[in-house]
């Protein structure tokens, strides 16, 4: 392999020229070197070329680990319409269908095969996956490795292992955001070598994003900033997303912005599967007029591929400068300015620390779900989420955090049929462990509690320039201020 094959195969296989930031270099190192990487690069950045390309270039195939669903069926449906033999396995297919694609990769009759981690509980696949001949081992989203990743995924702790039992295959990380100690985690829990494996950083560089975060005191001035923004010529050139904490509030938005004229789709985890796909496609239509509209939770987004994102607004806090980044980072993917506004309000933390008690259940909730699975199981399937409302003592409407506990529990291998209660049933797990801990609790909570604290230092931020301060968070060396955000420009402190 020499860097013409390289620059060959990117015009055969993907029809480009030139080679985007580090791709090139982050190529190379794979597939001539043979090395293992660590990629942190801006979603929108290319990471998956990092491994599609030696995927093709390689003589085995590459097992490519994936969180969602969604997102692994819409990157197979983008190498298929190039002619590129890839597969993706999921519950979404039948069993036939699953022992087919299983065998084409197996075959090397498909070069690229998707999984979520969770697929590794199969014996049957962990057993057949070892014939394959693996030439890259690449795992995207790479944070849900670690547990102070914003992400975690349990499952993705035992990808270490995984990778040891298929031979410990070269292997790549990807993920767009990732602190220093969560790169040292990933490393680590991959098991990959220090010697042999390159961090490749591209820090947040988005140049034509502009940042801006102001503070308003009230719904009446919040609502009056989005719709200044609304009628901007940004929002004239393309689509636009209004993120949401509460789907309460996004509908209250809705219907104002509906009253105005402004027409637009919504986004929630409330909505009917059909609903969010029929929303979905609207935002992916580029004849919508003054470009399509989107008010969303953070539910919306992963997977959207959407070049002409014009503006990304987030009428209230987000949870972390991670998920803030992610969001924003879907704006400008076309390298066109877009304009990424932050509004805060004082009640915002008040709802994010609501949201931080709502997905951290204390271990007693969690011992007292597996406790009447135990001693009542047949009350609990046949009365469902009443009953273990009522014999838990959490009868508020608005506190989810058995129907939180019961998903986490099956994350972590304790349940199955979390979401079919009729079918629920009690497992035996070693990383269900760290649900019923209580000093394990209170570090997830106080970690959670911490990325809040770091969001607000971000809007408070006394950097030359908002760029720098998500910089320095995720360990990227300094850089000379932007130019580009409120601070630099000179609009104000962003406080205003």
């Amino acid at each position: 392999m020499n860097p013409s094959a390289i620059q060959a195969g990117l015009r055969e296989y993907f029809g480009f020229e030139n080679f985007r930031g580090r791709q090139q270099a982050i190529i190379e190192h794979i597939t001539i070197a043979r090395g293992d990487a660590l990629i942190l690069a801006p979603t929108g950045g290319g990471k998956s070329l990092c491994y599609q390309l030696p995927a093709l270039l390689l003589p085995g195939g590459a097992l490519v680990i994936s969180p969602l669903i969604a997102l692994m069926q819409d990157q197979v449906e983008a190498l298929i319409t190039r002619n590129i033999p890839a597969a993706f396995i999921n519950s979404t297919l039948s069993a036939a269908e699953r022992d087919k694609r299983l065998a084409d990769f197996c075959a090397g009759r498909s070069k690229l095969l998707y999984v979520t981690p969770e697929r590794f509980r199969k014996p049957d696949f962990s057993e057949a996956i070892q014939s394959a001949n693996i030439s890259l081992f690449a795992v995207d989203e790479a944070h849900c490795i670690s547990a102070w990743g914003g992400d975690f995924r349990p499952d993705y702790s035992r990808l270490g292992e995984i990778r040891r039992s298929l031979g410990a295959p070269p292997t790549i990380a990807l993920t767009a955001t990732a602190t220093p100690e969560v790169q040292r985690d990933i490393i680590a829990q991959l098991g990959l070598p220090e010697d042999s494996t390159r961090l490749f950083h591209d820090g947040v560089e988005r140049p034509n994003l502009r940042l801006e975060a102001h503070e308003v005191v009230s719904e009446e001035e919040k609502f009056a900033a989005i719709e200044r923004i609304l009628k901007s010529p940004a929002a004239a050139r393309g689509a636009g997303v209004i993120y949401f904490a509460l789907i309460q509030t996004l509908e209250r938005f809705s219907q104002r912005l509906a009253a105005r004229g402004f027409a637009h789709e919504v986004y929630h985890g409330k909505l009917r599967t059909v609903e969010r796909k029929r929303a979905q496609q609207y935002f992916m239509r580029a004849d919508a007029p003054r470009g399509p509209l989107m008010l969303a939770t953070n539910a919306f987004g992963m997977g959207v591929d959407k070049a002409d994102i014009r503006f990304v607004i987030h009428a209230e806090l987000p949870g972390s400068l991670e998920a803030y980044y992610q969001e924003i980072g879907r704006a400008g993917r076309d390298g066109e300015p877009a304009l990424c506004t932050l509004l805060y309000n004082q009640d915002d933390i008040a709802i994010q620390m609501e949201f931080i008690k709502w997905s951290n259940p204390e271990p007693r909730i969690y011992r007292g779900i597996c406790d009447l699975l135990e001693k009542s199981p047949d009350k609990v399937r046949a009365l469902g989420l009443e009953y273990l409302h009522e014999q838990l003592h959490y009868k508020n409407r608005r506190d989810f955090r058995i129907e939180t506990a019961l998903r986490m529990l099956e994350r972590y291998g304790l349940i199955e049929n979390a979401q079919d209660l009729a079918g629920l049933q009690l497992l035996d797990s070693p990383a269900g462990s760290a649900l019923l801990d209580p000093a394990a609790h209170q570090a997830r909570v106080h970690h959670e509690q911490k990325r809040l604290a770091e969001l607000l230092r971000y809007f408070r931020t006394e950097n030359p320039c908002r760029r720098m301060h998500l910089n320095r968070y995720f360990g990227f060396p300094e850089t000379p201020p932007c130019g580009n955000c409120d601070l630099c420009s000179g609009v104000g402190d962003g406080r205003s």
